[in-house]
């Protein structure tokens, strides 16, 4: 058995609809990430100098050295570009969630002080703002803990949410298993909140960005002028705007970094960007806790049974008579790389379908022949099975006339000695008067030709089936 972990489908075609509060067309929601004094630093006891996210063209880590540059540059982000983003936001009267690095807040008492006079939201961005994609899960799970711990020492009050941003694969598991969080937001998949499952645990999930975020200053290719990341503000806004006035609303995640959008020269276009959506009805701007608070009230997570998950067992019993009498299909299908992509009607359907096509000629013959004629002696016996039954009423063919049912059973016959299977059609797409003109065409067709054509036909019956069970 091989399961494939990552999610592709998400909410699928239709995604919930999130009911904003006030009738809300879109959530724009603005994240100031605050990392000055947690970055790399050998004075931190780091083994070398930060090199991420600054305006120095291809930094390098310099082992064992301080990089005198790099510390200055994060240090203009604690000491002038927080408290113009502080002005900006407190006169614009929109609040903030800051991604506090523990050891960072620790380290500027006074801004940590203006975060909570604003009533910002601080959630955690982790211990130290280094990578941890090499970290040892023991490792990792400690530093999260100890960033929880020195995070409620020096705010005053635990975190609620939380972003590593140099995360590993283990840290959105290993968040949810240490718990007590609204939501984590270690992911970039989608523009809506969503459920975890992570065990036990029912873990919600708030998306982070990483390209409507000023960090793209820093990274090639990326932002050349504050104007570059306002236009590309306005047209994700206008794009979300416009899904939220035709029906669906979303989230508009803004990343920001104080030593980043915080110099003069970039900060002026993200204030036309908050003049800009000021200017619009319906225009949300809450904190990420906020979000979190409305989707566990209106959206609270209900656990189903998934297919990806189940056992041989269960998958075969669920599923075995999808494809009439056929339980081996099923049986096959378990066997493939299944994942949260087939946690659907189209997922298992895709999955049985790829068993069916790759049978042989005389296995597909025994799938067809495994179905009953339309209105035969099996259904005036009452020995359909309960999904044959309920698809050949919906079509009328429980309530036929002698004359109509003595035309079925002529042409049933004709058909069944011509090509050595009965006539197939997914009923649900037709009414009584289209399946006779449909026999009527079919009959005369060569057995290769209705051999394909009743195969196609068992797959879309197979479909309708599915769409009864699964979403």
């Amino acid at each position: 058995m091989t399961r494939y972990p990552r999610d592709m489908r998400g909410y699928g075609a239709h995604a919930p609809h999130p009911a904003w509060p006030n009738d809300a067309k879109i959530a724009v929601q603005f994240v100031l990430n605050y990392e000055e004094g947690g970055e790399n630093c050998t004075l931190h006891g780091d083994a070398a100098s930060e090199a991420f996210l600054s305006d120095i063209p291809g930094a390098a880590q310099w082992q064992g050295q301080r990089h005198w540059n790099m510390e200055s540059i994060y240090e203009y982000g604690a000491r002038a570009g927080f408290w113009r983003l502080h002005r900006l936001f407190t006169g614009a009267d929109i609040p903030l969630t800051i991604y506090g690095v523990a050891t960072a807040l620790a380290r500027s008492p006074e801004q940590l002080q203006a975060m909570k006079d604003a009533d910002w939201e601080i959630a955690s961005h982790g211990l130290k703002w280094v990578e941890h994609k090499d970290m040892p899960e023991d490792e990792e799970r400690a530093s999260i803990k100890e960033a929880i711990r020195l995070h409620t020492e020096v705010v005053g009050e635990r975190p609620r949410g939380w972003y590593t941003g140099r995360c590993s694969a283990n840290t959105v598991r290993l968040v949810a298993e240490e718990g007590g969080f609204d939501y984590i937001s270690d992911t970039y998949d989608d523009d809506l909140p969503y459920w975890l499952e992570v065990g036990d645990h029912d873990q919600l999930i708030i998306p982070y960005t990483l390209e409507a975020n000023d960090m793209r200053f820093a990274t090639a290719p990326g932002w050349v002028t504050g104007e570059d990341f306002g236009s590309y503000l306005t047209d994700a806004f206008d794009a979300l705007y416009a899904e939220g006035e035709a029906g669906a609303p979303k989230v508009m995640t803004i990343g920001l970094h104080c030593r980043l959008v915080g110099r003069p020269g970039k900060i002026a276009a993200l204030k036309r960007f908050i003049e800009y959506i000021q200017t619009h009805e319906g225009v949300w701007c809450p904190r990420r806790v906020e979000i979190a608070e409305h989707w566990a009230e209106n959206h609270p997570h209900q656990r189903r049974t998934r297919p990806s998950r189940m056992d041989r067992e269960s998958f075969v019993a669920t599923f075995g008579s999808i494809f009439e009498h056929s339980p081996w299909i099923a049986d096959r299908a378990f066997d493939l790389e299944l994942g949260p992509a087939h946690d659907c009607a189209a997922g298992v359907h895709n999955a049985l379908c790829r068993m069916f096509r790759t049978a042989s000629d005389e296995e597909r013959l025994g799938v067809l022949t495994a179905h009953p004629d339309l209105a035969g002696k099996l259904a005036s016996a009452g020995r359909l099975t309960a999904e044959s039954t309920s698809e050949q009423a919906s079509a009328g063919l429980d309530m036929l006339t002698d004359a109509e049912r003595e035309t079925f059973t002529a042409m049933n016959d004709t058909y069944v000695a011509k090509h050595g299977f009965p006539f197939i059609i997914a009923v649900r797409d037709h009414d009584k008067a289209s399946i006779l003109a449909a026999f009527q065409r079919r009959i005369d067709n060569d057995r290769a030709t209705e051999f394909a054509e009743a195969c196609r036909q068992v797959e879309r019956i197979a479909q309708f089936r599915l769409m009864d069970l699964l979403p």
